[in-house]
């Protein structure tokens, strides 16, 4: 079994603390920090003038007092945005941060990224690009290198895009569950170290055929120590929680 280098942790923080504080926000990195993780899952899109920022959704309406396309905005409009107070008050005017402004805390406290490319529809090129172009930017300096993110994305489109821009960068294959028959054909097309799929929908069967096809395999939203301890032991190489208050950072 020949598998690439992994420097990647056994866990890795979703959206920063999962559910604890208002995801893909500093605060919420800085949660899960505090519980000793060590590597943190963020989601990152573009501005509607470029410029790279955290944020799930194609929409600011559910994590922020904002309305509307994030593409259809200036990034001077969505950084006057509150992106805590929907989670809670002790969060209230917490912003949404820039992705530079993420990888410097990162690299400044030891914190590994998983960068998960998250186009707008329709700006799936433009965002794979953009994100692995500033990500080599960021991570260029020797001794950052260690922390060097992995790239995910659910789109195809857009890690083909970063693998053009970036190639020296790792990338994974995110899928949906059910994973789709041609899940290694599609990892393979986009030069993929690893697959990412939904923890529900992995077997030990998928996790050998990932490393047999020298594949490694990670794992989304995991919040059981049992359900993570059994994924384990199938050789799953990383787990992404949002229980980081209950599942202790593995490295």
């Amino acid at each position: 079994m020949n598998l690439p280098a992994w420097p990647y942790p056994k866990t890795i923080a979703h959206r920063g603390a999962g559910k604890l504080a208002p995801e893909n926000t500093l605060a919420a990195i800085r949660h899960g920090v505090s519980f000793g993780y060590r590597a943190t899952e963020i989601d990152v899109k573009l501005s509607g003038d470029g410029t790279l920022l955290l944020m799930h959704d194609d929409t600011t309406n559910r994590c922020s007092d904002g309305r509307g396309r994030v593409a259809a905005k200036t990034w001077h409009q969505l950084a006057l945005l509150d992106a805590g107070s929907w989670h809670s008050k002790d969060y209230a005017g917490e912003p949404i941060p820039t992705y530079w402004r993420v990888a410097k805390y990162c690299i400044a406290n030891g914190v590994m990224l998983n960068t998960e490319i998250k186009p707008c529809i329709g700006r799936e090129r433009e965002t794979g690009a953009a994100v692995a172009l500033e990500t080599q930017a960021l991570f260029s300096a020797p001794e950052h290198a260690h922390l060097k993110p992995l790239l995910s994305s659910f789109s195809t489109e857009a890690l083909i895009a970063a693998r053009d821009a970036a190639p020296e960068l790792d990338r994974a294959h995110l899928f949906e569950n059910p994973l789709p028959t041609d899940w290694l054909a599609r990892c393979k097309a986009v030069g993929a170290i690893a697959l990412d799929a939904n923890w529900r929908t992995l077997t030990p069967d998928i996790v050998n055929e990932a490393h047999a096809n020298g594949l490694r395999v990670a794992c989304y939203t995991c919040n059981d120590q049992a359900d993570a301890e059994r994924l384990w032991s199938w050789g799953v190489d990383s787990v992404i929680t949002d229980a980081v208050d209950k599942i202790a950072f593995r490295p």
